[in-house]
């Protein structure tokens, strides 16, 4: 019997797995990873500084484990160079194998800014945990009490990192080209809240500028930005986000956009081929919108409606509104970002009662399509949700 192979071993080819074999016990399932198949949260990357968490601690389960938990055989070390959609066929560092449906789970890639100077590839990303382990061994060589961190980007998970790592006590300097931090997805009175905090923390905020450069400098690095001011680190941290890894996609010649592209079932364009997770573009809304969606709530329902579909079940991913929580403990926020098409046209209502902070997003004809509250807490997210979609 041909196995339904799961290109990638993340969350997203995990929850499939899972449901999967909930649906079927007897299915074979073959998942092929590129690294060591250990299972872990990735959110978990951006906020385990003040835990003092080291890489190891925050696996949950080994390949070893998974495969015999969810009855799967699982190929780790192993790299697919291609796949042939017409002899439905996966070709790996290991062999090929055949598949009777395909599933692509292979995530995103961190965007590399292009920066110069020559300490540019010296820079760091935290996209995987083996990235989390580098990035920990470099901000703390010899076990020293702090660092000086560098952070390029305010958006959600570089303001996460900053106010993790302050409050392990490393001095971190948060760069971004935005007057304001997380801008793209919070209104201007949350982002004003977050800034106040970050700054509260002892975090040196940058707004308004980039980093043009990264040069090794007495041991440790000068960071030159754009408005002319220099800075010194010992680590540089890009977090300017991540683009859907699409190399394999596009070899097979699947259709592509800013992911691979999917349809209500996680169909890609070629016959018994899916997309998860990261990776995918998922159909938004009834118009035909698309977009990648990179939040756990959507993969887990993505990952269900699939499985059902390669068990015989054919059906929809069904996406619904879930809020974004973003791991600020100087200032908990809870975000439901409003559609980018209707940003333009819409607007932001401010409501603030005491020390809280309550914003509603109202499209053009008056309907509430987003919102951010902070400090958050389950009561007021849950009214807020209930709230989506009303009128004013």
């Amino acid at each position: 019997m041909k196995p339904i192979i799961i290109i990638g071993a993340g969350m997203a080819a995990y929850s499939l797995a899972r449901e999967v074999r909930k649906l079927d016990k007897a299915a074979a399932l073959l998942i092929i990873t590129a690294d060591d198949g250990g299972f872990y949260s990735k959110p978990m990357l951006s906020n385990a500084f003040a835990q003092k968490k080291l890489a190891a601690q925050l696996i949950s389960q080994s390949a070893v484990q998974m495969a015999e938990q969810i009855g799967a055989h699982i190929m780790t070390k192993t790299r697919v160079k291609h796949i042939d959609t017409n002899n439905k066929v996966v070709d790996t560092s290991s062999g090929a194998f055949d598949y009777a449906q395909l599933v692509i789970a292979v995530g995103a890639q961190a965007i590399r800014l292009g920066l110069a100077g020559d300490a540019s590839d010296h820079v760091l990303s935290v996209n995987h945990i083996d990235d989390y382990a580098t990035f920990r061994d470099k901000l703390l060589p010899d076990q020293k009490a702090s660092a000086r961190v560098t952070i390029l980007g305010a958006g959600l998970i570089g303001c996460e990192f900053a106010d993790d790592l302050a409050a392990h006590g490393h001095h971190v300097t948060l760069i971004d080209p935005n007057v304001l931090p997380l801008a793209a997805l919070a209104a201007p009175a949350l982002s004003q809240g977050l800034q106040a905090a970050l700054s509260a923390r002892g975090i040196d905020l940058r707004l308004g500028t980039t980093a043009t450069s990264v040069d090794h400098a007495d041991g440790a690095f000068k960071v030159t930005l754009a408005n002319g001011d220099v800075l010194a680190a010992d680590v540089v941290l890009s977090a300017v986000g991540l683009r859907p890894d699409l190399a394999l996609a596009q070899s097979a010649q699947l259709a592509t956009g800013r992911g691979i592209i999917v349809d209500s079932h996680g169909r890609t364009s070629a016959a018994d081929v899916y997309a998860l997770g990261d990776c995918a573009e998922y159909r938004i809304d009834n118009e035909g919108r698309t977009s990648p969606l990179p939040y756990i709530a959507p993969i887990l329902t993505a990952a269900r409606a699939i499985a059902k579909t390669l068990t015989g079940e054919d059906t929809e991913i069904d996406l619904k509104h879930s809020p974004v929580i973003v791991k600020t403990p100087s200032y908990p926020l809870a975000l439901v970002p409003p559609p980018q098409h209707a940003i333009a046209t819409g607007r932001w209502e401010t409501e603030v009662d005491g020390d809280r902070t309550v914003c509603r997003f109202f499209d053009a004809q008056g309907v509430m399509v987003g919102f951010g509250v902070a400090p958050q807490e389950a009561k007021i997210r849950q009214a807020l949700m209930a709230a989506l979609g009303t009128t004013v």
